[in-house]
C-alpha cells in the first residue's frame, strides 16, 4: 500500500481536518515537476554557448546548494513550546522557484496547524490526567474504608507517588496506619458520588433540577461501581493517548515522505534540514504522551489487575474485531440456501397452481401476514449491512457514533450472516406450510403445521434474549438496552442510538401489526381452522390496529419532549411537531382504510400532505444537512463524503417519492394481479428501503458534525464529585 493511502486509512476520522494535507502537497510537487521539465527542455533548446554558461553557473552555485531553506521560529511568551515556523526559500529566482516557495509556505502552514493541534490535545490530556489522579486517590481511600483493614502495598493513597518513604516494619504498623487513616479522611472530605445510572426517579429529579450527587456510603456495592467507572475512564483515556501518539507519528512520517519526494523532484537536499526543524518541534520532541501512557499503565495494572501486567494490558488495549473466514463462508452458504429456497418456492407455486386455488385468498389473509414479519426484518437488516459497508468505504465512524464497545461492533458480513440465516429459516417454514393442503371434506388443518410461524417467532425471541455468550451477545444486549430505553423514552436521557432505533421502528409499522396479528390469530384460536374472522370482527383488535401504528411515532415524540427539557433547544420542539402530525395522519389513513367515506378521505389527504411536506423538509435539511445556501456544492452542503454529487440529488428525489407511498391508501389504488396484503407488504418494503437510504446520510451528517468539532472520544462520567467542582457548577 502506498503511503498516501496508508496515511488516510490510519487517520482518526474525526480529526482528518487536523492532519497534514498530504494529497494537496503532492499536487504542488507535481506542478514543480512539470515546471522543471519545461525549464529543462528550454535549456536543451538553447545555443551551445548559452548551455556552457548555464553549466558554469551551476558549478559555481553548487557551493551554496546546501542552503536551500532558512527557518525562522517565533516563540510565544505564554507557552514555552508554542512556536510557529516559517521557511524562507532561497532559490525563488530560479525557474519554477515560485512553485517551490509556495510549496514551503503550504508545508509550514500545515505543520504549524498540526503542531498547534497536538499541543492543545496534550494540554487537555494533562488536565484529564490530574483529574484521574484525584479520582484514584479517592478510590484508594474509599477502598481502605470499605475493607477496614490495612491496605496492601499497591493501595498507596497517591497515584503520582508510587509509595511513601520507606519506614521500618514497626512504624508501618503503628504510626503508618494512623497517618494513612488521617490522609484518607482528608481525601474523602467534601466528596460525593456521581449518580450515572438512570432510573425513572432520576428522570424526575433531573426535571426538578435536583443535584445528581449522593453522600458517600462505604459499601462493597458502591466500591464495585466506583471501580468499574474508573476502569472505563482509564481505558478511554489510555486509548486517547494512543491516538495522540499515533497522530504525532503519522504527521511526522508525512512530512518526512513529502520532503523526500521534494528532494527527488527538485534535485535538492532540503529534507535533512527541514526534518531537523521538525525533530526540534513540540510535535516530535515532547515526551509528555509517553510519560502519561507509562503512568496510566502502571496505575491501571497496580489497581485494576492485581499487578498482572498481561491482564492489565489486555484491558487497556482491546483486540480489534477481525473478520474470520468462517464468517464469510457462512454468509455465502446461507445466501445460497436462501436463493435456492426462493427458487424452489416459486417452482412449487407454479407447479401446483397455488395462486389459482380457492384457498389462496385464505392463505394470503392468514399465513402471509405472519411470515411477512420475518421478510420485513430480513430486509431491514440487509439495508443496515449495506449501511455499514458504505460507512466503512467513506470512513464514517459509525462504531464511535453509536457508542459500540471497541472490538464488539459487527461488520457488514456479520450482519449479513444474521439476515441470511433468518431468511433461510423463514423460507424453510414457508415451504413446510405450503406442503400441507386443506382437506376439502373436513376443512381441518394439522395444528402442528399451523404453529410453525409461532415456533419460528419464539426461536427468534429466545435467541435474542439468550444470556449465553453466543451469537454476538454484546450486540444483542446493546440492542435490547437501547430498545428498552426507547420504550421508556421519557424516563431516560436520549442519546443518538436511542432516537436512531426509534426512527427505525417508525418504518416497521407493518411489522408491529404483524405481531399484533400473531397475538390475535393464535390467541383466539383462528389457527385451528385458518380463518381471520375473529380478528376482523373484534373491536379490541381494531383499536390496537390504530395504536400499533402510532406507538413508534409516539415514542419519538416523547424523546423530543425529553430533549427539550434537558437541552432547552426549541429545534426538538419542531421535531416533536413533525411526529405529532404524522400520528394524526397515520390515524386518519387507518380510519379511512377501515371505514371509507369522503370525510375521512379529505382529512386524510390534508394531514398526510402536511405531514409529508414537513417530514421531507426535516429529512433533507435537518437530518441530512443538505439544501444549504451559499455553499460551493449547489443545493447540498460544504462537505461531502461521497465524491459524486448525483448520489445526493438522487437520494433527495428518492426520499420524496418514497415518502409518498401513503398515496396508495388515500387514493385507494387497486391492482387486479396483486392481493391487498401483497400490496401492503410491497409498500412497507419501500418504506424500509427509504429508511436504509436515510440512515446513511443521517450518520454521514452526524460524522461531519463530529469532524467539525474534532469530537473523537466519548466522555466517561467519573465516580467522585469534589466540593470545588460543585461550587463551580453552581
Amino acid at each position: 500500500m502506498r503511503f498516501g493511502r496508508q496515511f488516510v486509512s490510519k487517520m482518526i476520522p474525526e480529526w482528518q481536518e487536523a492532519y497534514i494535507d498530504y494529497a494537496y502537497l503532492k499536487t504542488i510537487l507535481q506542478d514543480i515537476q512539470a515546471t522543471r521539465k519545461i525549464s529543462v527542455s528550454n535549456s536543451q533548446s538553447k545555443p551551445s554557448f548559452a548551455r556552457n554558461l548555464t553549466k558554469r553557473y551551476t558549478r559555481n552555485a553548487s557551493v551554496s546548494e546546501n542552503h536551500v531553506i532558512v527557518f525562522n521560529a517565533v516563540t510565544h511568551a505564554d507557552f514555552e513550546h508554542d512556536m510557529t515556523y516559517e521557511t524562507a526559500f532561497l532559490k525563488a529566482g530560479e525557474p519554477g522557484g515560485d512553485s517551490e516557495a509556495a510549496f514551503f509556505r503550504t508545508l509550514d502552514r500545515e505543520f504549524n496547524k498540526v503542531n498547534s493541534f497536538y499541543k492543545l490535545k496534550v494540554e487537555k490530556a494533562r488536565h484529564e490526567s490530574l483529574a484521574l489522579t484525584r479520582q484514584m486517590e479517592a478510590l484508594v481511600a474509599f477502598r481502605f474504608r470499605v475493607k477496614e483493614k490495612k491496605p496492601s502495598s499497591t493501595d498507596s493513597v497517591s497515584v503520582d507517588i508510587n509509595a511513601l518513604s520507606s519506614k521500618s516494619k514497626e512504624n508501618k504498623v503503628t504510626v503508618g496506619d494512623l497517618i494513612k487513616n488521617e490522609a484518607n479522611e482528608s481525601i474523602l472530605e467534601g466528596i460525593r458520588m456521581n449518580r450515572t445510572l438512570e432510573t425513572p426517579l432520576s428522570a424526575i429529579k433531573t426535571i426538578l433540577k435536583v443535584h445528581k450527587q449522593e453522600e458517600l456510603k462505604f459499601t462493597r456495592e458502591n466500591l464495585k461501581k466506583v471501580e468499574e467507572r474508573l476502569q472505563r475512564a482509564f481505558i478511554e483515556f489510555y486509548q486517547k493517548l494512543g491516538h495522540l501518539k499515533n497522530y504525532s507519528f503519522l504527521n511526522t512520517s508525512a512530512v518526512s515522505k513529502i520532503m523526500k519526494k521534494y528532494d527527488k523532484i527538485s534535485a535538492r537536499n532540503a529534507a535533512k534540514q527541514y526534518m531537523e526543524m521538525v525533530d526540534s518541534s513540540y510535535l516530535t520532541s515532547s515526551d509528555e504522551i509517553h510519560k502519561l501512557m507509562v503512568r496510566v499503565e502502571s496505575t491501571f495494572i497496580q489497581h485494576f489487575s492485581n499487578s498482572n501486567r498481561r491482564q492489565g494490558m489486555n484491558l487497556l488495549r482491546p483486540k480489534e474485531n477481525k473478520e474470520l473466514h468462517r464468517t464469510t463462508f457462512s454468509t455465502g452458504f446461507f445466501f445460497g440456501c436462501a436463493t435456492s429456497l426462493i427458487i424452489a418456492l416459486a417452482l412449487i407455486i407454479h407447479a401446483r397452481n397455488i395462486m389459482g386455488t380457492p384457498g389462496q385468498r385464505t392463505y394470503m389473509e392468514t399465513m402471509f401476514p405472519l411470515y411477512r414479519f420475518f421478510g420485513f426484518v430480513v430486509l431491514h437488516v440487509v439495508m443496515y449491512a449495506a449501511n455499514i459497508y458504505f460507512w466503512g468505504i467513506y470512513r464514517v465512524n459509525y462504531s464511535f457514533i453509536f457508542g459500540f464497545k471497541q472490538g464488539t461492533e459487527l461488520g457488514y458480513r456479520h450482519v449479513l450472516l444474521l439476515s441470511f440465516g433468518l431468511g433461510t429459516l423463514s423460507l424453510c417454514a414457508v415451504l413446510l406450510n405450503l406442503d400441507m393442503e386443506m382437506d376439502s371434506q373436513t376443512k381441518d388443518y394439522r395444528i402442528v403445521t399451523e404453529l410453525i410461524p409461532l415456533f419460528l417467532l419464539a426461536l427468534v425471541v429466545a435467541i435474542t434474549l439468550c444470556p449465553f455468550n453466543i451469537l454476538y451477545r454484546s450486540s444483542r444486549f446493546f440492542f435490547l438496552t437501547v430498545l428498552f430505553r426507547c420504550i421508556a423514552a421519557p424516563f431516560y436521557t436520549v442519546n443518538l442510538p436511542d432516537f436512531f432505533l426509534a426512527d427505525q421502528l417508525t418504518s416497521q409499522v407493518q411489522s408491529l401489526r404483524s405481531l399484533e396479528f400473531y397475538i390475535c390469530y393464535y390467541g383466539f384460536g383462528d389457527f385451528r381452522q385458518r380463518q381471520r374472522n375473529t380478528c376482523r370482527s373484534n373491536d379490541v383488535f381494531t383499536t390496537f390496529y390504530f395504536i400499533v401504528a402510532v406507538i413508534p411515532y409516539w415514542l419519538r415524540f416523547l424523546q423530543c419532549i425529553r430533549r427539550i427539557i434537558e437541552e432547552n433547544d426549541l429545534s426538538h420542539g419542531y421535531n416533536a411537531i413533525k411526529y405529532l402530525l404524522t400520528i394524526v395522519a397515520a390515524c386518519l389513513r387507518t380510519a379511512y382504510t377501515l371505514n371509507r367515506g369522503t370525510t375521512w378521505n379529505i382529512t386524510a389527504w390534508i394531514f398526510s400532505g402536511v405531514a409529508t411536506l414537513y417530514a421531507t423538509y426535516w429529512d433533507i435539511v435537518i437530518d441530512w444537512g443538505l439544501l444549504q445556501r451559499g455553499c460551493k456544492n449547489s443545493f447540498l452542503r460544504e462537505k461531502l463524503l461521497v465524491p459524486h454529487k448525483t448520489v445526493y440529488y438522487a437520494a433527495m428525489v428518492l426520499n420524496v417519492l418514497l415518502r409518498l407511498v401513503w398515496l396508495q391508501t388515500v387514493l385507494d389504488l387497486k391492482f387486479s394481479f396483486l392481493h391487498r396484503e401483497t400490496l401492503v407488504a410491497l409498500l412497507a418494503c419501500l418504506e424500509i428501503i427509504r429508511r436504509g437510504i436515510w440512515n446513511f446520510f443521517r450518520l454521514e451528517n452526524e460524522h461531519l458534525n463530529n469532524v467539525g468539532k474534532f469530537r473523537a472520544f466519548k466522555s466517561v462520567p467519573l465516580p467522585f464529585n469534589y466540593q470545588e467542582d460543585r461550587d463551580q457548577d453552581n
